[in-house]
């Protein structure tokens, strides 16, 4: 059978930004099946159209894309993949939205190649979670977000179910290792390592490699230089 084409739906208030964004996708054969300049109107959109992926601005009129994050997230366990578009350092939210439930986020000046592969990437249900920039993100606002009980995005893991090899690869996967190089600094087949991966996202209850990242810093696991913390918690080091 042929595949389907990849669905997606836009979200942002600026005209240029979507416009350049459906023209890149489109030359690839990505389906764009929707347009949003606002939060509630990328929630009633997805409603309607049933994308795979959203790419979501973050700074929106009506509502924000981190309130249109949480709402189609929680919509539905067959919700859509929901991509992120920053400025980085001006946006303060989006760990926030990673915390959500977001899959990762791009930066709006992203090459064409990138933006395609990304969301290719992302409809497979991986995380767009390699570069360092996402990293000195999620350290960044995991500092911030542990001054901030009472944040409802705040995932607050136990992490006592985790053996100590699966601690391990939490450690290793929040410095930002892919799975070929957790695989070389474990002496483990990069089909093992995806299965402690797995087992170590269905303990915690987490959707994806960046919610587990988020733990990681926000129970102490990593520091937030990005190595081990000390103490009893990485004991088993």
């Amino acid at each position: 059978m042929t595949e389907q084409p990849l669905r997606v739906v836009l979200a942002d208030d600026q005209t240029l930004v979507r416009t350049g964004f459906r023209l890149i996708l489109g030359a690839d054969g990505i389906d764009v099946v929707g347009e949003a300049t606002n939060g509630l109107e990328a929630v009633d959109m997805v409603r309607r159209t049933c994308p795979d992926v959203v790419l979501m601005d973050i700074r929106m009129p009506e509502m924000d894309g981190l309130e249109a994050t949480r709402s189609i997230l929680a919509e539905t366990v067959d919700a859509p993949r929901v991509m992120i578009l920053t400025t980085f350092d001006l946006d303060r939210y989006v760990y926030a939205a990673l915390s959500a439930g977001a899959c990762g986020f791009l930066l709006k000046d992203v090459t064409p190649e990138h933006l395609v592969s990304a969301v290719r990437t992302v409809r497979t249900g991986d995380a767009l979670l390699a570069p360092a920039i996402t990293r000195r993100l999620v350290r960044r606002f995991a500092a911030e977000g542990r001054r901030h009980d009472g944040d409802p995005t705040r995932l607050h893991r136990d992490l006592s179910p985790l053996t100590p090899r699966e601690l391990e690869v939490l450690g290793l996967l929040a410095q930002g290792l892919s799975n070929a190089e957790l695989a070389g600094r474990l002496y483990l087949a990069e089909t093992t390592v995806k299965t402690h991966i797995a087992r170590i996202l269905a303990k915690l209850g987490l959707r994806d490699r960046v919610q587990a990242v988020i733990v990681a810093y926000e129970t102490g696991l990593v520091g937030i230089g990005g190595r081990e913390a000390a103490g009893p918690s990485a004991g088993w080091m």
